[in-house]
């Protein structure tokens, strides 16, 4: 049994608990439950014992106390990639991608938190006049919330989405209470250990629960954040819950999205366009949050796109990570499974099936959580609703048609809000103004052609510089962007006093330049 790690001690919860599995072999690993946790003295504590400390530090203490986690993690590394194989199924290259992803985004909050010196709060702007002279002046600054901040993480990357949620937090001077998705929680429990037994963090600034979320929310408080990452009807649950609701909890959701990829009708050589689909139909088995659902291609280039996805996808090894030659492994649970092979049922009421993969390279496929990698065809891109409307959070995608530039901007924003769409073209004004279009309904907007080809990180790539969210469907929500992401995290105040003391107050506080 995995025990929780709150109020400052490690405790067991009560009764069964929830099975840990490996998806390959369907093993038990380990048990996770919060029953008979107390909730309320849990985030009491962060608030109480962690968030003084926090705050007691300036930037820079808190920048290197983050470099200080990254470090660890660099040299417990590979046992985190075995915990990853076995309790998500992942292959090496999975695994690289969700524990890289975790350094290297806290290596990146403690450069750039570094920056901002040994200062304790931030300004925004500089002091200005609020009268007929310069004597009343005011200045906007910004301090730590005395709140927990409250993060609900998804079963798809247990390390990369704990800790680029946690670096960002721990960097404003805020204590974390952490909740990785039960089935996949191992990893995260793992890594909060190695870093509570490294004694790395001040008492109180990270708990963990490890299972249900129980009546957490029951327990918030106006100074509280909630930061999720699941679907859009979890999200919704969240945001509409009582107490968050009545005491005004800030909260930022990042859900559902059905991210696309459009092929520019100047474009011939389909390497880049294709390259950019196999790789996040297939990375992560296509559980990515940012992975293209749809692919959007001029009405006469659909036959050469197919067939040129169906010939990369053919060479697509499916099976036991352990085994030599495996590209991509299981889903993280056969209820997950289930759900995948429900969401391809819908979409082929409108699509046809292009490819889809047969062989499964292990000792018994059916105890594994399998899917195969599958390219639909939208029998009528125009009136289709399902491929809009329902994310298969798998290793699909469908084809879609388009006649001109306008119709297929139209048809990905028919997804009503997504994380990232990707445009691959030459014609440097098409891209442009496809980019500007795209960003009403976008988070984040890709113009890829060959002069970028060598500098791309891939489409679904989180990085830590840049906001990651979306509006509509994807939540409504904005993380990381650098020195960005500190704001939700931070009470931003007019200050407004004798000039004196107001240009003091600015000299004192650092700026937070993006």
């Amino acid at each position: 049994m995995l025990e929780n790690y709150v109020s400052g001690k490690w405790k067991s919860g009560q009764g069964d608990g929830e099975p840990l599995l490996d998806p390959v072999l369907g093993n038990e690993l380990a048990r996770v439950s919060t029953k008979g946790i107390d909730m309320g003295a849990a985030l009491d504590y962060a608030r109480r014992v962690g968030g003084p400390a926090l705050r007691a530090m300036t930037f820079a203490e808190r920048a290197k106390m983050i470099d200080a986690i990254a470090k660890l993690f660099i040299a417990k590394r590979a046992s985190y990639m075995e915990i990853a194989r076995d309790n998500s199924g992942n292959t090496e290259r999975d695994a690289s991608f969700d524990i890289d992803g975790a350094i290297g985004t806290l290596r990146y909050f403690a450069k750039i938190g570094s920056s901002l010196g040994d200062t304790k709060y931030v300004r925004d702007g500089e002091p200005f006049a609020l009268g007929r002279d310069a004597s009343l002046q005011a200045i906007h600054l910004a301090t730590p919330r005395t709140g927990a901040a409250i993060h609900i993480n998804a079963f798809n990357f247990p390390a990369w989405g704990t800790w680029e949620k946690a670096a960002v937090a721990l960097l404003a001077g805020v204590p974390v209470v952490s909740k990785p998705a039960a089935a996949t929680a191992l990893l995260a429990w793992q890594m909060v250990k190695d870093v509570v037994d490294a004694n790395l963090l001040p008492d109180g600034a990270f708990s963990l629960i490890a299972g249900g979320i129980g009546d957490l929310l029951d327990h918030v408080e106006a100074n509280d954040v909630i930061a999720f990452t699941g679907s859009a009807a979890t999200a919704a649950r969240v945001r509409g819950h009582q107490r968050v609701v009545e005491l005004g909890v800030r909260v930022n959701c990042e859900a559902d999205s059905l991210n696309a990829i459009i092929l520019g009708p100047d474009v011939a050589d389909l390497g880049q366009f294709t390259d950019e689909i196999v790789r996040e139909m297939t990375l992560k088995s296509g559980q990515k949050c940012t992975a293209i659902r749809r692919i959007l291609v001029p009405r006469d280039r659909i036959s050469g796109a197919a067939e040129a996805l169906q010939a990369a996808l053919t060479n697509i090894k499916v099976g036991d990570p352990r085994r030599e030659g495996v590209v991509m492994g299981p889903v993280v649970t056969k209820k997950q499974q289930t759900s995948v092979r429900e969401g391809i049922a819908d979409l082929r009421k409108e699509a046809s099936v292009l490819f889809e993969g047969k062989s499964i390279e292990a000792d018994d496929p059916e105890r594994g959580a399998f899917v195969a990698p599958m390219l639909l065809q939208s029998n009528d891109s125009a009136n289709a609703s399902a491929v809009h409307d329902i994310e298969v959070f798998g290793p699909v995608a469908t084809l879609m048609a388009y006649d001109s530039v306008d119709d297929a901007l139209q048809l990905a924003a028919r997804g009503k809000g997504s994380l990232v769409t990707s445009i691959v073209t030459a014609d440097e004004a098409l891209g442009m103004n496809a980019a500007l279009q795209l960003a009403q309904s976008n988070g984040r907007v890709m113009i890829l052609n060959e002069s970028v080809r060598a500098a791309n990180p891939g489409h679904g790539v989180v990085m830590p510089s840049c906001v990651h969210g979306g509006p509509g469907r994807a939540g409504g929500g904005e993380e990381l962007g650098g020195l960005r992401g500190l704001w939700f995290y931070l009470q931003r105040t007019a200050i407004q006093g004798p000039d004196a003391q107001i240009k003091a107050l600015a000299q004192n506080g650092a700026v937070l330049a993006v």
